[in-house]
């Protein structure tokens, strides 16, 4: 019976498309908080760190700057320096160049700061810096006039140094607030850590809920079908070959359900061919008892029987009914396919004795079994084939008295039964032949049906390792080895006999 080719089921969604989706929906949560988290830790880290470079610059000025400021114009006033050659001192800095520096510094973090007292303290910083630069202004005009120093003295007291205050009060509440504003921006991150820990802790119970769900289902999807493959299995093993596995998943476990249900399907199918074949080899036995036990071997025997009678041969006629009757008895053997060797060995003797009645005058035979192997196992009608072929096709044509020589012995596990006889054996093309011919299967063999029989059942009971051996040499005989395995009888094997 032909088979259609199956087509192979598509995989909707594998397996591992499954532990990727459930990997997927763990991590990629995962991933965006942690994104979420680096960019507030980010976005927070600059905030500090411009903060932090903001009271840097401004605690360089508030520590230095009034006493530098002050230190370089009573100089100035005093006449220890002059504003032309005050750069040339290294222990004092132009007044100019500070007020430039600290106005350029203070605009930019004027145009930097967002908190609003702080921005209000650097717009009066920036103003005092103009006025400051006014009064230097006077001062350095005033410079060189007969009465300049005191008004020069009077102008750092009441101007000067109460400006200079001023500007160091004013980074002074700047550096204040920006404090003030660091505390706020540590509260707030305080504030959006606590806020993160309670999300992601409700995210991940969330998730981790969610999760269990999923990778349920994905583990049911995998362990139910295997379950079920494996109580299928077990109905298998028990010899339920009908059985299958009901899975209808689209991924890996569905297609290995289904070639488990074509393997079983197969299964099924081989059983029902094999009980089939042995249907077959059933009726190649009864075609080749048909052979053995033909009408004209027993219509020649009951005429020698009848022969015998009249000749007033009563003696050898109950004789040879009698070797009839083992003769059948032999061959049916109630039904089983392994007889003992002994039994083997009577059937042979049977026939041949019967054969030589009529064959007296071109026929010997000679059994030479070795006892040891009596209690040896046999397939039934395994040597008189051989001997049949011995006599019709060996001695018959020899157009003089030949012999039949059976011999066995037993070759460690191997048991080894001969069949020789000096006919008119074949030449090697003819050997060639029906060598080949007895490997064929019986119901294909054009020559040799009886041999290829014989052959057939051995290769099929105990293996190709065993069978037949065929020598041969025109005019001087043949050779038939059989070789098989050495079965004590008690060891019963399965098949033997036949309801």
């Amino acid at each position: 019976m032909e088979k259609k080719k199956r087509e192979a089921t598509p995989i909707r969604f594998s397996v591992r498309n499954k532990i990727l989706c459930l990997l997927g929906c763990c991590s990629l949560p995962f991933l965006g908080m942690t994104i979420y988290l680096l960019v507030s830790l980010t976005s927070y880290n600059n905030t500090y760190k411009e903060i932090v470079s903001n009271l840097t610059i401004a605690n360089n000025y508030n520590l230095n700057f009034k006493e530098e400021m002050d230190e370089s114009l009573y100089k100035l006033v005093v006449g220890y320096v002059s504003f032309d050659t005050i750069g040339e001192d290294a222990s004092l800095k132009d007044p100019y160049v500070m007020i430039k520096e600290l106005r350029t510094e203070f605009t930019k973090l004027l145009r930097v700061t967002t908190q609003q007292e702080s921005k209000m303290w650097l717009k009066s910083l920036l103003r005092n810096i103009n006025t400051l630069e006014d009064r230097i202004d006077d001062i350095k005009d005033s410079t060189g006039n007969d009465n300049s120093y005191n008004t020069n003295i009077q102008e750092l007291d009441n101007n000067i140094y109460i400006l200079t205050e001023l500007i160091q009060d004013d980074i002074q509440y700047y550096i204040y607030y920006q404090t003030k504003n660091m505390e706020h921006v540590t509260e707030a991150l305080n504030q959006k850590v606590r806020e993160f820990i309670i999300l992601c802790s409700c995210f991940v119970g969330a998730l981790l809920i969610v999760g269990v769900i999923v990778a349920f289902f994905i583990v049911s999807g995998i362990v139910k079908p295997i379950g079920k493959l494996y109580k299928a299995t077990e109905k298998i093993a028990e010899g339920d070959f009908s059985v299958r596995a009901r899975v209808k998943n689209g991924d890996e476990m569905g297609v290995l359900a289904e070639g488990f249900n074509a393997m079983a399907e197969n299964m099924q199918d081989l059983i029902d061919k094999i009980k089939e074949d042995e249907a077959k080899i059933r009726r190649t036995d009864l075609r080749l008892l048909q052979e053995q036990i033909n009408p004209h071997f027993l219509y020649n025997t009951l005429d020698t029987i009848v022969w015998l009678i009249e000749g007033n041969e009563s003696d050898q006629a109950v004789n040879m009914v009698v070797t009839l009757s083992n003769f059948f008895r032999l061959v049916l053997s109630k039904g089983k396919e392994f007889i003992s060797i002994r039994d083997e060995e009577q059937h042979i003797a049977s026939y041949l004795k019967i054969q030589e009645m009529r064959y007296h005058d071109i026929m010997e035979y000679d059994i030479q079994i070795d006892k040891v192997l009596y209690d040896y196992q046999i397939i039934k009608l395994t040597l008189q084939p051989l001997v049949e072929n011995a006599l019709y096709h060996g001695l018959k044509y020899k157009r003089a008295k030949g012999y039949i020589h059976i011999n066995g012995e037993k070759d460690g596990n191997l048991i080894r039964l001969t069949v020789r006889d000096n006919g008119v054996g074949m030449e090697q093309e003819e050997l060639a032949i029906l060598q080949k011919e007895i490997e064929k299967p019986c119901e294909e063999t054009e020559k040799g049906f009886g041999l290829a029989n014989v052959n057939e059942r051995i290769h099929m009971y105990f293996g190709a390792e065993y069978g037949l051996k065929i020598q041969s040499s025109k005019g001087k005989g043949t050779i038939v080895e059989v070789r098989i395995p050495a079965i004590p009888v008690e060891q019963q094997r399965e098949g033997s006999s036949e309801e």
